[in-house]
């Protein structure tokens, strides 16, 4: 079965590379270092609902053979909501991606600098981050490739890194088996661990997923009979993808100190109670969790442009190409020079949040349409679980909006 899987892998794990960033891997690390392992029961109800809405995304994408996008712009009838529809999409993806690029980047060069100390580059009185360099020049030769194999095979081989590096620092520190199936099976939250339990749903269960989930199935699959093998790697991929979040909560836990507000912090704090090793794995799996999100969102951001304005969705044209160079080069500068817009990222923190709602409510509403799916539309139990998912969808929005406008 296992062999069936490698020859059968898809874009799941790359899903579950776009989903596991630096702001994940921060999220998790303020949940161990406050909670312990009391909300390890949140990290599962978000595997679940990214299940749930992933296997959405990838059945539209190889029955219909459109990505999501695209399937909006054609389904939408009604110019007005089109065009909102269409601004909301780009607003969110297209300029949240661009804002959160540099935090992508910068997360990679956190694990690298951990390692191997700052390292600068000058240009006359401009000084530029030699690790933001190195990691964007990756990122941009496999875009650039153009090639759906080799960026996959690239992005399975840095998954597999980071969720080895996290796993044997989960391990080193020697948690308390029976306290982790606890907070695995048993839902314990206090009003103070809300925002946390939101935050920790919110970084898993990721608008640009969809998008880009829906667009790479159909670069993979053709056929209707390869559903299966879809499924399969959408469940594998995301529930491997839970369990490395998993192993961050489970290894900050492992300190007793209010001193930890980053990855960073938490390599530190794990060096002298763990030896230096525990410090460099965990710095290879931010390293390899900030790079793969460096390329997954430049890369979701060009097929929902491409899908939103009707161009191709060809990797190697030149419009697709232009969107993830844009995005990619503003990440590169930002995070080198230590800029950060905090109204751009504001507005993009709103954008998402009212993107999540709607763009579940829209793949509901497109996967009970048998013109599209025929025969693969949603079950009735596919449509309770996808209902529930959405009513968290509009709380985490109202949450997240109200949190940008200092309401909560």
């Amino acid at each position: 079965m296992i062999k069936n899987w490698f020859k059968n892998i898809g874009p799941g794990p790359l899903v579950a590379a776009a989903f596991i960033g630096p702001g994940t891997v921060t999220v998790c690390t303020l949940a161990g270092v406050n909670f312990g392992f009391a909300l390890l029961w949140a990290m599962v109800l978000s595997i679940v609902a990214t299940i749930v809405l992933q296997e959405m995304a990838a059945r539209l994408g190889i029955i219909s053979q459109k990505g999501l996008s695209e399937v909006i712009r054609t389904q939408i009838s009604n110019p007005l909501v089109r065009t909102l529809a269409v601004i909301l999409i780009l607003s969110a993806i297209v300029i949240g991606n661009a804002a959160y690029e540099a935090g992508n980047i910068s997360g990679s060069v956190l694990g690298l600098e951990n390692l191997f100390g700052n390292q600068m580059l000058t240009f006359g009185n401009f000084n530029l981050n030699l690790f933001s360099v190195i990691i964007g020049s990756m990122a941009f030769i496999l875009l650039y490739i153009g090639n759906y194999k080799i960026l996959e095979k690239a992005l399975i081989s840095l998954v597999i890194l980071m969720s080895l590096s996290f796993l044997i620092t989960a391990i080193m520190t020697k948690p308390d088996l029976s306290e982790v199936f606890k907070g695995v099976f048993i839902p314990r939250f206090s009003n103070d661990s809300v925002l946390t339990v939101m935050a920790l749903i919110g970084t898993t269960v990721v608008p640009y997923n969809l998008f880009l989930h829906a667009a790479l199935v159909k670069e993979k699959w053709k056929h209707e009979s390869d559903l299966q093998y879809a499924r399969k790697d959408t469940i594998i991929a995301v529930v491997l993808g839970g369990i490395v979040s998993m192993c961050i909560i489970v290894s900050a836990a492992a300190i007793n100190s209010s001193e930890v507000n980053n990855a960073s912090d938490l390599a530190k704090g794990l060096e002298p109670l763990f030896g230096s090793y525990a410090s460099v794995f965990l710095s290879v799996g931010l390293f390899a969790a900030g790079i793969t999100s460096a390329i997954t969102a430049p890369l979701a951001a060009s097929y929902v442009a491409s899908g939103c304005l009707g161009w191709s969705s060809n990797m190697k044209s030149k419009s697709f190409r232009l969107v993830w160079m844009f995005i990619l080069v503003l990440g590169v500068v930002f995070s080198s020079i230590g800029f950060k817009s905090i109204e751009i990222i504001k507005f993009a923190q709103v954008a998402n949040g009212l993107l999540l709602p709607v763009i579940a409510g829209f793949l509901l509403w497109i996967m009970n349409k048998s013109s599209v799916l025929g025969t693969y539309k949603n079950s009735m139990l596919q449509n309770v679980f996808g209902f529930i998912i959405l009513a968290i969808a509009v709380f985490l929005g109202v949450k997240s909006i109200l949190k940008v406008f200092n309401v909560v």
